[in-house]
C-alpha cells in the first residue's frame, strides 16, 4: 500500500503545475491533500476523480481557503467529514476514510504565522484535537494521519532552528504537544522511524532562495498507530518537480487494503 500526502497550496494551482499528470504514474493507493483553496463546485474534471481514483473532500466555508481531500483507488467503507467542532469544521481541516480495520485521515493544522489571533486558533485546534487523538489511539483500529501539521518537531526538522525558536511552527508548546502525541498516546512518526537523516524537509518558504539552498521545514507527516507504522518499508520526499511550496511525502506499507 502506497500513501502520498501533499499540501497543494491550491488544488487548481497544483493542477496547472502538473500534479494530476504526475499522480497516476505513482501507483498510490491513497492520496491525502490539504489546502485545497476551493469550494466543492470548483472541484471538477480530473481534479474530482483523476484516472481511476475516487475523490472525497471537506472544504472550508470561506472561499479560497483551507480544505482537505482524499483520493482512493478503492471505495472506502465509510467517510467522515469534520471533527464535530463547528469552529474547526468551518475551516475544512479533517477528513477520514475507513477500510475495515484501517482508517486514513487527511488533516490540516492551522498556521499561527499570521499573528497572535491565528496562533490562538492553532492552540484551540490542538486542545480540541488531543482528546480525539486519544480516542483514535484506543479505538482498536489502525490509524494513519496524513497532512500538514504545521509543527517541526525537533531541531533536525528545520534548517534554521535557532532563529525560529520564537516563531509559530517551532514554539516550545507546539513541540511539547507533538511529543505527547508520540510518547503519551503511542503514535509513530513513520518517516522518522525509517529515515533519521538531517536535511529532510517538506516545505520551503518562497522568500529568498530557500528551495535552492534547501532551507526548509519538515511539517508534513504520516503519523500512525504502532501496528501499521511497523509495516512501513520505504519513505521518500519527491522533489524532482514542484507542484506547491510543499513536496509530496510518499510512504509504502506492507499492507493490503480491504473495505
Amino acid at each position: 500500500m502506497r500513501i502520498i500526502t501533499l499540501n497543494l497550496n491550491g488544488i487548481r494551482s497544483a493542477a496547472n503545475k502538473g500534479f494530476f499528470r504526475w499522480l497516476p504514474l505513482q501507483d498510490a493507493d491513497i492520496v491525502c491533500v490539504q489546502e485545497l483553496k476551493a469550494q466543492v463546485g470548483d472541484i471538477t474534471g480530473e481534479v474530482v476523480s483523476p484516472d481511476g481514483y475516487h475523490g472525497y473532500f471537506h472544504c472550508a466555508e470561506k472561499r479560497g481557503y483551507s480544505g482537505v481531500g482524499i483520493y482512493t483507488r478503492q471505495k472506502p467503507g465509510g467517510v467522515t467529514e469534520g471533527l464535530g467542532v463547528p469552529e474547526i469544521d468551518a475551516e475544512g481541516r479533517y477528513l477520514r476514510v475507513d477500510f475495515g480495520q484501517l482508517s486514513i485521515i487527511s488533516i490540516y493544522f492551522p498556521s499561527g504565522s499570521a499573528g497572535e489571533h491565528r496562533q490562538a486558533v492553532k492552540y484551540f485546534f490542538m486542545e480540541q484535537f488531543f482528546p480525539m487523538l486519544e480516542k483514535l489511539a484506543a479505538c482498536g483500529s489502525e490509524i494513519i494521519l496524513c497532512g500538514d501539521w504545521n509543527i517541526a518537531h525537533k531541531e533536525i526538522d528545520l534548517r534554521n532552528w535557532r532563529s525560529n525558536q520564537k516563531n509559530s511552527g517551532f514554539l516550545p508548546q507546539e513541540r511539547a504537544w507533538l511529543t505527547d502525541v508520540f510518547q503519551e498516546l503511542g503514535f509513530v512518526d513513520v518517516f522518522r522511524r525509517i529515515n533519521p537523516e538531517p536535511d529532510q524537509y517538506t516545505w520551503w518558504s518562497n522568500r529568498g532562495q530557500a528551495w535552492a539552498k534547501n532551507v526548509g521545514w519538515r511539517i508534513d507527516y504520516q503519523i500512525a498507530t504502532p501496528g501499521i507504522a511497523g509495516k512501513a518499508n520505504a519513505v521518500s520526499i519527491y522533489k524532482t518537480e514542484r507542484f506547491s511550496d510543499h513536496s509530496p511525502l510518499i510512504i509504502d506499507y506492507d499492507y493490503s487494503l480491504s473495505a
